[in-house]
């Protein structure tokens, strides 16, 4: 077996794992995310997403530029959106202290980039991931990318019970008004935010 498909395979391991312990949590009364505080479910669930992303790095190294996209156009949209979806996560995790951005139990953030989406870390590493994927023109980079996004429109899934129970009736005010990713009302508060 070839060191691309070793790496490759790691990386498809721990995001069944990450995926599985999500699944756990939305089917079950178990609740393995968001862990609340740093438990046994919390070094699980980051260990599973620090080896998933090793593997994304190894495959993307050994793999660059292996699959049919056209190049430069590719590479430079690749760039473009990685860039755009890390300013994304940057700009909204900046809000949040450390241990919150983890899943450790923190406040209700609605201002900011939260006033647009429930879940804008989410959404910028939804975009950084797709640049990734397009930048380094790897069928297996783009599978790892496809399983990183479906963990990652589970997260929001499995926390917003967590946030209902946690915040009440401040819960569902905000989700009434903000899309759990993005929506019109995010396109339409951006537009009228430009306008002023």
């Amino acid at each position: 077996m070839s060191l691309t498909l070793t790496a490759f395979g790691i990386g498809v391991l721990a995001a069944t794992g990450i995926v599985a312990m999500l699944v756990v949590t939305l089917a079950t009364d178990r609740r393995l995310w968001p862990p609340g505080e740093r438990s046994a479910a919390y070094y699980g669930h980051w260990s599973l997403v620090w080896i998933f992303n090793g593997a994304l790095v190894a495959t993307a190294y050994l793999d660059w530029n292996e699959w049919v996209l056209p190049r430069p156009s590719s590479f430079v949209a690749g760039a473009v959106l990685a860039g755009v979806g890390a300013a994304i996560f940057v700009r909204s995790a900046g809000v949040m202290d450390s241990a919150e951005t983890m899943g450790v139990t923190g406040d209700l953030y609605t201002d900011g980039p939260y006033a647009y989406s429930r879940n804008p870390q989410y959404v910028g590493m939804i975009v950084g991931i797709a640049g990734f994927a397009l930048l380094v023109d790897s069928r297996y980079v783009a599978g790892l990318a496809a399983a990183h996004v479906a963990w990652v429109l589970l997260l929001p899934r499995a926390e917003e019970p967590h946030l209902r129970a946690e915040f009440g009736e401040a819960y569902e005010r905000y989700a009434e008004r903000v899309p759990r990713f993005v929506g019109r009302r995010t396109l339409r508060r951006l537009r009228s935010q430009a306008s002023t």
